[in-house]
């Protein structure tokens, strides 16, 4: 799988702790038809893996039950290594930039 930087937002934000889709909709910025089909794909690919939380716990707070992910081991190696490409690619641009 090609780590965009949309991927790599969504998977930043789930590596740090925002584990359900509407707060990573929020930190990311990112619309929800952008953030779910991305979780998908990341799971698809086994990058995250996801887990329903329990509708009792849902029910007392008076919302419905909220889908959590967190990174597998393969995708904090992705991640490290699509936000290190990314990093490449942002000082190639700086250096074009302060060329001119």
């Amino acid at each position: 799988m090609r780590i965009t930087l949309a991927t790599a937002l969504v998977m930043q934000a789930i590596g740090a702790g925002h584990c359900h889709g509407f707060e990573i909709v929020d930190v990311t910025g990112y619309p929800t038809g952008t953030v779910y089909p991305a979780l998908r794909r990341l799971e698809r690919d086994g990058y995250v893996r996801s887990k329903w939380e329990d509708e009792r716990s849902a029910s007392r707070e008076g919302r419905p039950a909220r889908r959590y992910y967190e990174l597998t081991a393969s995708g904090v190696k992705a991640l490290d290594a699509g936000l290190e490409t990314l990093r490449h690619f942002e000082a190639a641009r700086l250096r074009t930039k302060h060329a001119r």
